[in-house]
């Protein structure tokens, strides 16, 4: 069950972020589908989940977009809404040479929730749901909406994957509901007040959160790799090395195959490879559905992020 943003992407490529007043020359337009709940839903697709995917489109021609897309990907739209009078949301995303991005977001429909219908909605969803299902959602919706349907799977006993992005929008009250939280550096840097550069200050982040009540926290750090703290542990799971094409995305992938993994029954730091592997892969094209790798592609680095762990191991 994937709850969150879905946006249509206006993505380009610039050598640089432009100056103040500028008007910067841009090439590789690419129109996609994309926000954090839709990305999730297409790589859970893609690694052979059955994926229900939760969101507000609006009633426009980019909807039409999304939603194509989407159907051809083979996610289930029974409870994405499209909303009479609200725009589509629309992620302008500027990518450099070196794979980093910059995004402006206009959230748009991805804000415009009822607090109480929609709410009983997403219980609804969650309560219906086969055993065994995982919910993996984000804060790029209302946050009464997000806590509902954690609440929800919590009642069910779902595991709750949490991406704490914005991270100005989480609170501790999600966390106790989390399963698994997967914030970015810089995120649990805001979440903690922990500057984390390194690996140490990434495991200080990690328990500050676990102390809070998270009961496990997986860092997506700046190397493609993950720091998976809990409150009697932490693993470190390296990258693998790859040509970097672009950065969009990939945040969203770590979450996905987190989830299936969780889906599949693997534990935590053997879900967290499938994270790693999932990260690592949708770097190395250009766009982010567009670059979600196939189930084989996947086993094949999730494989290689195991034999790198294991030997990490055996050195230390």
């Amino acid at each position: 069950i994937s709850l969150g943003s879905i946006n249509i992407d206006f993505q380009m490529r610039t050598d640089r972020w432009p100056e103040a007043g500028e008007t910067l020359l841009a090439g590789n337009f690419l129109m996609t589908t994309g926000g954090k709940a839709a990305n999730v839903a297409v790589l859970g697709r893609r690694l052979g989940g059955e994926v229900t995917l939760i969101g507000h489109v609006g009633n426009d021609p980019l909807a039409d977009v999304v939603l194509d897309q989407l159907g051809e990907d083979g996610i289930g739209l029974a409870h994405v809404t499209r909303l009479p009078e609200t725009p589509t949301a629309v992620s302008t995303i500027f990518v450099r040479p070196d794979g980093n991005k910059t995004i402006i977001l206009a959230s748009n429909a991805n804000l415009a929730w009822d607090e109480e219908r929609d709410a009983e909605t997403v219980r609804e969803v969650i309560a219906s749901a086969p055993d065994g299902s995982v919910l993996v959602t984000d804060l790029e919706i209302p946050i009464g909406i997000v806590r509902c349907a954690m609440e929800a799977a919590h009642d069910r006993s779902f595991p709750v994957v949490l991406d704490p992005s914005p991270a100005d929008q989480f609170a501790d009250t999600l966390g106790v509901l989390t399963s698994v939280l997967v914030p970015s550096t810089s995120e649990a840097g805001t979440l903690t007040g922990v500057a984390v550069d390194s690996l140490n200050a990434a495991e200080r982040a990690g328990r500050a959160l676990v102390d809070r009540g998270t009961p496990v926290v997986c860092q997506k750090l700046l190397n493609g790799g993950c720091l998976v703290v809990t409150r009697a542990s932490s693993e470190y799971i390296p990258s693998i090395p790859v040509d970097v094409v672009d950065k969009t995305g990939a945040g969203d992938a770590f979450a996905s195959g987190m989830g299936v993994g969780l889906l599949e029954g693997k534990a935590v730091a053997a879900a967290a490879t499938m994270g790693v592997a999932a990260s690592s892969l949708a770097v190395t094209a250009y766009g982010s559905r567009e670059s979600y790798p196939s189930r084989k592609r996947l086993d094949e680095m999730a494989r290689r992020v195991t034999e790198a762990r294991e030997e990490r191991t055996r050195q230390t």
